[in-house]
């Protein structure tokens, strides 16, 4: 095959889409197929540094100058080419290669929903509605997606027109080798690192600023546990710097000091962190997948998270549940951090026989997310696609 990729631009620093791309780009290069990826380049968002007037100008690099480029480039493709947009955030681009052998995937739909009001908890402004409606009526004109949930795929129905020609669900691979370490030698490392009692365990969290992963919500269980019994694991929370909301919530309980916010972590020291960790505590509001759920089970750590598709669908039977936080009722949530304190003492309590239990069974479901099968399973779906089109359908 020859496979034309189409993906964001590096300004846009959309660092998960780029990794995606490029893994499946490396993979179908491995499988032996012509690869060719595609972004934006920074004409005009180069000339301001105002982040306001910069964004601006990026999408002009983006939906005008770029689809204008690409036009052009289109002629010169062989006519069996497939072209491949990596993320439908980039659906705009769709009316370039909907009637050429076509397939974008599909990674979240957070963004198209909280533009039709549907998640309260993001609300978004007359511009950012517009921009939605615009990506939304670009991939509308495709028929060929790959999801990497059963929930993203579902959302992906619903705001189609018409059901699609094709749609599978692949899930994610696990970019990385993530596996069970030596818990106490591995404890005994960060503990040196970063100058805090580890060897206990710990609590830990990964994900950034977003609302969907609710960082706020991960502070104030832990503060409920913390104030319902006598145990003093610390909390680590992994990721972007905290907002001055997290800082406040931090600094205002009696716990701030076994309370660490850690940035900038390498993924060989993100690795440790599962290894060590006497739990992932990820009760995320919403996801596409959730990778730290995989990545903490791959690693031996058990994970407490939402029970809500997609968390649900990739934890399985292999962790602990909370209900998904409560919309803006101030003594609901405060029931709400309490439920999931009592279910974090739950899993810190598990005798050794049942954490084990609970490991064993994290680490075969996460065998279900494997790179190699993953890019074998997209690779067949590409051949799927392209043979449709160059039987004359």
């Amino acid at each position: 095959m020859n496979i034309i990729f189409l993906t964001h631009p590096k300004f846009s620093n959309i660092r998960s889409i780029a990794l995606y791309t490029q893994m499946i780009a490396n993979g179908m290069e491995e499988r032996k197929h012509s690869v060719q990826v595609y972004s934006p380049t920074a004409y005009l968002s180069e000339i301001s540094n105002n982040p306001k007037i910069k964004k601006w100008l990026g999408y002009v690099d983006q939906y005008l100058i770029f689809k204008i480029l690409f036009e052009q480039k289109i002629k010169k493709f062989p006519k069996d080419s497939l072209y491949v947009i990596c993320d439908q955030a980039l659906g705009i681009w769709a009316t370039l290669i909907s009637k050429k052998p076509h397939v974008i995937h599909c990674h979240d739909f957070l963004a198209q929903r909280s533009a039709l009001g549907k998640i309260s908890e993001n609300k978004v402004g007359s511009s950012g509605k517009l921009y939605q409606k615009l990506i939304r009526k670009g991939y509308s004109k495709a028929n060929n997606f790959i999801s990497i949930s059963k929930k993203t795929r579902a959302d992906l129905h619903e705001f189609l027109p018409k059901e699609p020609i094709f749609s599978e669900v692949v899930y994610n691979g696990l970019n990385q080798n993530f596996e069970p370490g030596n818990v106490m030698g591995v404890r005994e490392n960060l503990e040196d690192l970063l100058k805090i009692n580890l060897m206990q365990g710990f609590v830990l969290h990964v994900g950034g600023n977003q609302f969907y992963k609710n960082r706020t919500g991960v502070l104030q269980i832990y503060i409920a546990w913390r104030e319902m019994q006598e145990k003093e694991l610390p909390l680590i929370m992994i990721g972007s710097e905290p907002t001055d909301t997290l800082k406040f919530t931090a600094h205002k309980s009696r716990f701030s000091k076994d309370i660490h916010f850690i940035s900038e972590v390498s993924n060989k020291i993100l690795k440790k962190f599962y290894q060590g960790a006497s739990l992932l505590l990820f009760p995320s509001l919403e996801e596409g997948f959730g990778w730290p759920i995989a990545e903490a089970m791959a690693s031996g750590c058990p994970v407490i998270t939402t029970n809500k598709e997609p968390m649900s669908e990739v934890g399985g039977t292999s962790c602990y549940y909370l209900s998904r936080q409560p919309i803006d009722d101030t003594i609901k949530k405060m029931m709400w951090y309490k439920e999931g304190a009592k279910i974090l003492d739950e899993v810190l309590s598990l005798t050794v026989e049942a954490r084990e239990n609970l490991i064993v069974s994290g680490l075969e479901n996460s065998r279900r997310f494997n790179s190699e099968k993953a890019l074998d399973k997209i690779e067949e779906c590409y051949k799927e696609v392209l043979k449709k089109y160059t039987a004359g359908v």
